[in-house]
């Protein structure tokens, strides 16, 4: 990796970047006592490090070379390994400079805490916690009204986490007093885990109704608000029978999202081919928007013999689907995402694992 030395001056460090290659890399922005402030790629390397020199005192390019002494860079065969790359410098020194992990304001995710009695709720983004993460979502403000209405439903809370839980089954060596901490209970929005109105086992079933619902295996709570839409109807009741109508509408809204979200994660699962800087060319086995093995294209007979293998090993095994999310994989999830958005076109060098270790195989 080439490393420029500390500088008095910028002019200094501007010479030694002109020696860098105009090709696909990541760079790092380090002070005097190496510490990492900042991690960047590009397409051109020598290009973007030398338009730091050029930055106007209001750009955050110019903030971040007045705080660097020193540069590194180094070299990758394609754009998107350069992506990668940079991600993976990102999360292991977590630049104070850097915001990509800052996600995008408009995603949002489905938390389920921990605990005897979990709570579910909406989050911005996903902490190193013990919490199950459903996700990404867009429209934060539309799931959360959603989750509101099948919380209400099923009767799961919605305090805060660090309300004190007391089930109906759970001992207790000294008097309990049985009162609700909120209004949700006496309005049969909750059924009182707080307060020792439910049991454990009661609690948590129907924290599995919500999963099972979100991830299109249950019907129950569309089927209670059609219940109760009928009753309000007999009752000549339609005002009420208007506002579950809408409940049941906002329902079927957020669990069309998880249907949306799982056909996504599914449709990041193949090989894709990325011809590289010199010749360097590379195939990323991808499955549900992770990269799972990279190696270089394969030219002998062994080479394909050991992709063959890779994909047998990495697409063979059945994963579990639906929209749970390991935490660890978020932000890849959304890189590759916005990739291949962005660049509709990168599309077309990919191909399904099936055929692509059958061709393999074949050579």
């Amino acid at each position: 990796m080439p490393f420029l030395p500390v500088a008095p001056t910028l002019q200094p460090l501007r010479e030694q970047v002109r020696t860098a290659k105009n090709r696909p890399g990541t760079y790092q922005m380090l002070r005097e006592d190496g510490e990492i402030v900042y991690v960047g790629k590009s397409k051109q390397i020598r290009t973007r490090l030398l338009s730091y020199f050029r930055a106007r005192e209001d750009e955050k390019a110019y903030r971040i070379v007045r705080e660097a002494q020193a540069l590194a860079w180094e070299y990758e065969p394609s754009e998107f390994a350069a992506l990668l790359r940079e991600l993976a410098l990102i999360k292991r020194f977590r630049p104070r400079f850097n915001v990509q992990l800052k996600r995008d304001g408009r995603y949002s995710f489905l938390k389920l805490s921990p605990g005897p009695a979990p709570k579910l709720f909406v989050v911005r983004a996903v902490s190193d916690d013990a919490g199950t993460y459903f996700g990404p979502f867009r429209g934060g403000a539309r799931i959360e009204e959603a989750v509101r209405q099948l919380n209400d439903l099923l009767g799961l809370r919605d305090c805060s986490l660090g309300t004190p839980m007391r089930f109906a089954d759970q001992s207790d060596l000294f008097a309990f007093e049985a009162t609700p901490r909120c209004h949700r209970y006496e309005l049969q929005l909750c059924v009182g885990p707080c307060a020792g109105l439910c049991t454990e086992s009661e609690y948590k079933r129907r924290v599995a109704l919500a999963r099972t619902f979100l991830d299109g295996d249950a019907d129950e709570p569309l089927r209670w608000l059609s219940e109760r839409m009928v009753q309000a109807a007999e009752r000549w009741d339609f005002e009420y029978a208007a506002r579950l109508r809408d409940r049941a509408g906002r329902m079927e809204a957020l669990r069309d999202e998880f249907s949306r979200l799982r056909e996504a994660l599914d449709s990041l699962s193949f090989l894709y081919s990325v011809p590289g800087y010199d010749a360097e060319d590379r195939i990323y086995l991808v499955r549900r928007g992770t990269v799972r093995a990279t190696l270089a294209a394969p030219h002998s007979a062994a080479e394909k013999r050991t992709l063959a293998r890779l994909v047998d090993e990495h697409f063979g095994v059945p994963e579990p689907g639906g929209t749970l999310v390991p935490k660890h994989q978020v932000d890849e999830i959304l890189l590759l995402a916005r990739w291949f958005r962005c660049n509709p076109e990168e599309l077309r060098r990919t191909r399904p694992p099936e055929r692509s270790g059958a061709l393999a195989r074949s050579a």
